[in-house]
C-alpha cells in the first residue's frame, strides 16, 4: 500500500500559528477574572487567537485526512467529521478525536456563526480550562511529523 504524503511546510506553518496563539492565550489566562472581564480588549484578543488556533487545527486535520485514500462518498464533510477521521487514523486517540476535538470543531463553528452569543465569562472559562486541549493536538501532530511511518504517512519537505 502506498503511504499518504503530507507537507511538512504546510503543517509546520499551521503549528506556528497554534503556538503563537497559545502563547497569547496563556498570557491572557493569567489575568485575574475581574480585570479580564472589565477590559473588552482582552475578550477581543482572546477571541482572535482562539479562532486562529482552531482554524489552524482544522486546516492541519483537513490536510492530513485528505491525503489518505477514502471510499467515494465517505470523505469528511464537516470539521467534526475531520476530528473523527483523525481518531480513525490514530493520529489522535479515540476519546480526544471523538469527544474533545469534535467539541472544538463545534466551538469553531460557534465562533464563526454565533460569535455574538459568546460571553466574556465563557471566554475566560476556556482560557482557564481548555488550552491544554490545543497543546495536546499540537503534540499529536508533532508525533506524526517525527514518526510518519507509524501513521502510514510520508512527510514531504515542501
Amino acid at each position: 500500500m502506498t503511504k499518504a504524503r503530507i507537507s511538512k511546510i504546510k503543517i509546520e506553518t499551521k503549528l506556528a500559528i497554534i503556538r503563537e496563539a497559545l502563547t497569547e492565550l496563556k498570557h491572557l489566562s493569567k489575568i485575574p477574572k475581574n480585570d479580564f472581564l472589565s477590559d473588552k480588549k482582552n475578550f477581543a484578543v482572546a477571541e482572535h487567537y482562539l479562532r486562529r488556533a482552531l482554524e489552524a487545527i482544522f486546516d492541519i486535520a483537513g490536510h492530513i485526512v485528505s491525503r489518505y485514500p477514502m471510499t467515494p462518498g465517505k470523505r469528511p464533510s464537516t470539521y467534526k467529521d475531520l476530528a473523527i477521521s483523525l481518531a480513525e487514523k490514530n493520529i489522535v486517540d479515540d476519546d480526544f478525536g471523538n469527544n474533545i476535538l469534535t467539541k472544538m470543531a463545534g466551538y469553531r463553528n460557534r465562533m464563526v456563526h454565533f460569535y455574538d452569543e459568546i460571553t466574556g465569562e465563557e471566554m475566560f472559562g476556556i482560557l482557564q480550562e481548555k488550552l491544554d486541549d490545543i497543546d495536546r493536538f499540537a503534540s499529536a501532530v508533532v508525533s506524526v511529523l517525527k514518526q510518519p511511518e507509524s501513521f502510514n504517512l510520508v512527510v514531504d519537505d515542501n
